[in-house]
């Protein structure tokens, strides 16, 4: 399981021009499900997404994580993540989940972190546009 986050002042996703899911300062974790991935995974990269401490403290030192800071979270399915890049000039979505196992991990890594934060979503398998300020830019891949 896959998720870049990037520190954001404020991020949304549209779907056919209707904002599905907004926030203000916090995280925007764009999230990736591969074939092999289950529940232990998704419980153990929630807890790494909320507690990466990637935000600044008094003395500006990357020291606080969203929870600490009241972030908030903006979960979005992005199933390329899972994309095999290593040869050629297209990539391979082998590695990647199936839509139902992938749908279900993701709401379920979703639900996991509305237990500590507030988190909107994007909506699963949709032509969605994401917008956002990175703050910093701040950028990280985590992968478990």
């Amino acid at each position: 399981m896959i998720a870049l986050i990037q520190r954001v002042s404020q991020a949304k996703v549209e779907v056919e021009q209707q904002i599905v899911g907004q926030i203000g300062q916090g995280l925007l974790v764009l999230l990736g499900v591969e074939k092999d991935d289950d529940v232990t995974k998704a419980d153990k990269l929630a807890e790494k997404v909320l507690n990466y401490r990637i935000f600044s403290d008094e003395n500006d030192k990357m020291n606080l994580n969203v929870q600490q800071i009241g972030g908030e979270v903006l979960v979005v399915s992005q199933f390329t993540l899972a994309a095999d890049t290593q040869k050629g000039l297209r990539p391979s979505f082998s590695k990647g989940a199936n839509p139902e196992l992938a749908n279900e991990l993701y709401q379920y890594f979703s639900q996991k972190c509305a237990e500590k934060v507030r988190v909107e979503n994007g909506q699963f398998a949709a032509d969605m546009q994401v917008s956002l300020t990175n703050d910093g830019p701040v950028t990280f891949w985590l992968n478990v």
